[in-house]
């Protein structure tokens, strides 16, 4: 009876997974090593098609039709665009060239997943707000991906319910020499901490060191510092939330883990803790099993970036409406980011 109900269970799994399919057909720009780690991995897996990969160069492009026969490739832009079987475009370029290919894209009328950053300053943002309006693209989202993160979404969650105190942020990583560290990388702290606590409004900020930031931030129901720094290591690069609240204090690690301890009672104002022995009960809200190896354990998925594509390619497809970093969702990140330079 057992093993009979286990195995309608596999069955009913195996039979959710197939049903969840999609007939659109869509191009993806760019081949770089994030593409190729993250992005691709979860296209093939949810059975997304792609019809073409636009690259800079014919070399690349021959390499690519070597690897994946089914995929047509091409260096012009203009092929895909003008293809009406065409109805997304995936988009993760050198960031300084997205603002160009993302305004091309939504001239088109096509649906864009832009990486992140869409664009270098909040004016252009703007302007690609006004041309997804203007063009009348279905949907137009950023790769922003630790808004997806299964960790991040229960924490939006539970702090609906809390009375803020104040968070501790730190996102340290080794040196950058390759672009601009405030727009490539800490756009993601900057936007995790404008999604969870809202508009922002900067008390302090100091450069500390080249690429190097202290901040403190006042937000409309509490304050916060972040640093944000690449002057540690990429080896033993690091994330960490560290929120307050009346009730106790979370802790999110690496978008991995998310834990709550609960504060101890107070009689009459004085902390029980101070006079008997307590011990601290933490409870683990999220944590990704490492020992068993399903996709919703996979790192793809514990970060986001699997929750975020299916958004697009569902919301274009079956008209779901879970797209949580659309163009005009970014406005208040590109404003902190203004200030901070």
């Amino acid at each position: 009876m057992i093993q009979k109900l286990i195995y309608s269970l596999k069955r009913k799994c195996t039979e959710h997974y197939l049903r969840q399919t999609y007939q659109c057909q869509y191009a993806f720009v760019g081949m770089g090593q994030h593409s190729l780690t993250n992005l691709y991995p979860v296209l093939r897996y949810l059975g997304v098609s792609l019809k073409y990969i636009c690259v800079t160069t014919t070399y690349k492009a021959k390499l690519i039709e070597r690897k994946y026969p089914l995929v047509k490739a091409t260096v012009s832009l203009d092929e895909v665009l003008n293809d009406e079987e065409v109805k997304g475009v995936f988009v993760s370029a050198l960031p300084s060239a997205h603002f160009s290919i993302a305004s091309q894209v939504l001239k088109s009328g096509k649906s864009l997943f832009i990486e992140k950053p869409p664009c270098q300053t909040l004016d252009e943002l703007d302007v690609l707000i006004s041309l997804q309006r203007q063009y009348g693209s279905s949907v137009a989202m950023v790769g922003m991906q630790k808004r997806y993160a299964p960790a991040v979404r229960l924490l939006r969650k539970r702090l609906g319910r809390e009375q803020l105190l104040n968070y501790d942020m730190h996102y340290l990583t080794g040196a950058y020499p390759e672009g601009d560290a405030l727009l490539d990388l800490y756009i993601h702290p900057v936007d995790l901490v404008c999604h969870l606590f809202g508009q922002p409004g900067i008390l302090a900020c100091r450069k500390v060191a080249k690429d190097s930031y202290i901040l403190m931030l006042q937000h409309p129901h509490v304050a916060g510092t972040l640093e944000l720094s690449a002057a540690y290591s990429w080896t033993g690069s690091e994330e960490t939330l560290k929120i307050c609240t009346r009730s106790g204090i979370y802790r999110l690690e690496q978008m991995e883990e998310l834990m709550f301890e609960p504060k101890p009672s107070s009689i009459f104002g004085l902390p029980t803790d101070k006079m008997i022995r307590h011990h601290a009960l933490e409870e683990h809200l999220y944590q990704r099993n490492n020992a068993v190896p399903i996709p919703t354990n996979n790192q793809i998925y514990s970060q986001g970036f699997f929750n975020e594509i299916e958004a697009f390619v569902s919301a274009i497809e079956h008209s779901h409406s879970d797209v949580l970093t659309s163009l005009p969702s970014l406005r208040m990140t590109y404003g902190t980011l203004l200030n901070i330079k």
